[in-house]
């Protein structure tokens, strides 16, 4: 295998590689602007510039050093060559670099929303000088409202030009350009043509200074007090990995998770910022249930209770229950709903609950896809209700379901009570359903306020997919597991501790304690093949807190 020396370190490679990459691979820290792996080499920041030495093929493949330092974010890595990072040259050029980027960048890292995880901070006090010699006047840029979701401080661009190929490569709307000459060089919109494309929100995630910020995380939090939780998308059939930031109990913001399997490097706007329903003032935060035509606030053992008693007399009147397994739910919480109806009620029918479509399925020129189905879990959801309900043709469409409710036939007047599960994040009731549950004994399990909440005879108040653990199967049949970011809001719960719940009241036997993993076990091999996330290194910062 080729081999390739980095400082002190001998790195082993394969292929055709920059030594940029190279270094990346083997944790080997090369100061960089430009260069993003997901966008085309451009070379143009210049501060990974280094010393190297190489075989020369014309002299007997002696290692001669290059006469000029060369940009190993170009510069394809040989075998046997080395590279020098800390050499005079090398650390004349960083010195001069940082130097140049810093002669009109404004002095307002303590204002700014990307002091704390910004490049040009860390290399400044890594590699740039001490002091400042720029006693002339600064040349100041306005700051722009350039989109629907983006500002952009231009006072800030360092011209590193990751935004302006990410909008030509990626996302195909070359909405960013480079304007100007000079020192008055800027980026910019073109006139009348804003920064609106399905995934803006990446140039924030890829601009390795504060030039361009998100309008909904601006001046909220410090990013050295978040923490960060690996999760999976929970609003579209994506499967995107994501790293949910949050504090004290509450998400402040949501970045793509790196899978080159999945999503590569990016996310859509619809999924950075389709989560805001998990903390709505108006979710359902305390179990209901019908008392003298009244919807009341329990307890959950008094609604647990009523709901046990709601079923057992469907079964007291020689009739069975009905459960629509919700696709917004984990495959975890599906499959031990399943489980708790299929031991309450043998003769039990279970169907899918509807799955949202919106447009079409849209792939960009970047490799990126967004999907039209607006679920993140219907076939995982489908795949353990049928390991429950022994096979496919035991389990019901969404269509299907409906139509066993609302038909004239012998089995749909054996339905007797019908449990639902929702989490969905929109409206999902519709007035045919309402209509076709008649005067049926009815248990929601839902997050959000609607129609069917406001008449069902037990409500109960559900978890969000970041208030829990679980697993997604997506569209393409990856599974992934995700783990809770937040607490869950006041009283509400997991549908997976909801049924270990149900279990214990039943008398049924079962763990006490809802654990994801080990639920996953339960289920033997049907879930054998999901992906957990892999541990990141925890940063802590080293600004130090004092008490006055």
């Amino acid at each position: 295998m080729a081999t390739i020396k980095i400082g002190d370190k001998v790195c082993e490679f394969e292929g055709s590689k920059s030594i940029l990459q190279v270094a990346l691979e083997n944790g080997i820290e090369i100061p960089h602007y430009c260069y993003h792996p997901g966008l085309s080499v451009v070379a143009s920041c210049r501060i990974c510039l280094a010393e190297v030495a190489q075989p020369n093929p014309r002299n007997d493949n002696k290692v001669e050093t290059i006469p000029k330092l060369v940009p190993t974010c170009q510069h394809p890595a040989v075998d046997g060559a080395e590279v020098y990072l800390d050499s005079p040259k090398s650390e004349a050029n960083q010195k001069a670099v940082m130097e140049y980027l810093l002669i009109n960048h404004p002095l307002d890292c303590p204002v700014c929303d990307q002091a704390g995880e910004c490049f040009l901070q860390d290399y400044s006090y890594d590699y740039g000088r001490a002091y400042s010699r720029f006693e002339e006047t600064k040349v100041k840029q306005p700051k722009k409202d350039i989109g629907p979701h983006v500002l952009l401080y231009s006072d800030r661009c360092i011209m590193c030009s990751r935004c302006v190929r990410f909008t030509r490569e990626v996302s195909g709307t070359n909405e960013i350009g480079v304007f100007g000459r000079g020192n008055t060089e800027e980026i910019d919109i073109f006139p009348g043509k804003a920064l609106d494309n399905e995934l803006s929100g990446n140039v924030v995630d890829i601009c390795p200074v504060g030039a361009l910020l998100d309008k909904d995380f601006l001046f909220e939090q410090r990013v050295w007090n978040l923490k960060e939780t690996p999760s999976i998308d929970g609003i579209t059939a994506s499967g995107d990995n994501l790293w949910i930031h949050h504090n004290e109990g509450r998400v402040w913001r949501v970045k793509p998770r790196a899978n080159m399997n999945v999503n590569k490097w990016w996310t859509s706007d619809e999924i950075r910022y389709g989560w805001e329903h998990v903390h709505d003032t108006n979710r359902l935060t305390q179990p209901l249930w019908l008392e003298t035509r009244t919807q009341q606030e329990t307890d959950w053992d008094v609604a647990y209770g009523e709901l046990l008693r709601g079923l057992r007399g469907v079964l007291d009147e020689g009739k069975h229950i009905a459960v629509m397994l919700s696709p917004m739910l984990s495959s975890e919480d599906a499959y031990l709903l399943a489980k708790f109806i299929k031991q309450f009620d043998a003769g039990a029918t279970v169907g899918i609950g509807p799955v949202p479509r919106i447009g079409e399925d849209k792939t960009y020129p970047g490799g990126y896809t967004t999907y039209a189905e607006k679920a993140p879990n219907a076939r995982g959801v489908r795949r353990v209700a049928e390991r429950v309900f022994d096979g496919s043709e035991n389990v019901l469409d969404y269509d299907a379901f409906y139509e066993l409710l609302n038909g004239d036939d012998a089995h749909n007047a054996n339905i007797g009570g019908v449990l639902f599960t929702g989490n969905y994040p929109s409206a999902w009731v519709t007035t045919v359903l309402l209509e076709a549950l008649g005067q049926r004994f009815v248990a929601l399990i839902d997050t959000l306020p609607n129609s069917l909440s406001t008449k069902a005879h037990v409500v109960l108040p559900s978890a969000t997919w970041l208030e829990k653990s679980g697993s997604f199967e997506n569209v393409n049949n990856v599974i992934q597991a995700f783990e809770q970011a937040v607490p869950a809001v006041e009283f509400a719960r997991p549908e997976g501790q909801i049924a270990l719940d149900l279990m214990a009241a039943a008398g049924m036997s079962g763990p006490a304690r809802f654990d994801a993993a080990a639920t996953r076990q339960d289920m033997g091999d049907a879930f054998a093949e999901v992906s957990i996330p892999a541990p990141r290194d925890s940063r802590e910062p080293d600004m130090q807190y004092v008490e006055f």
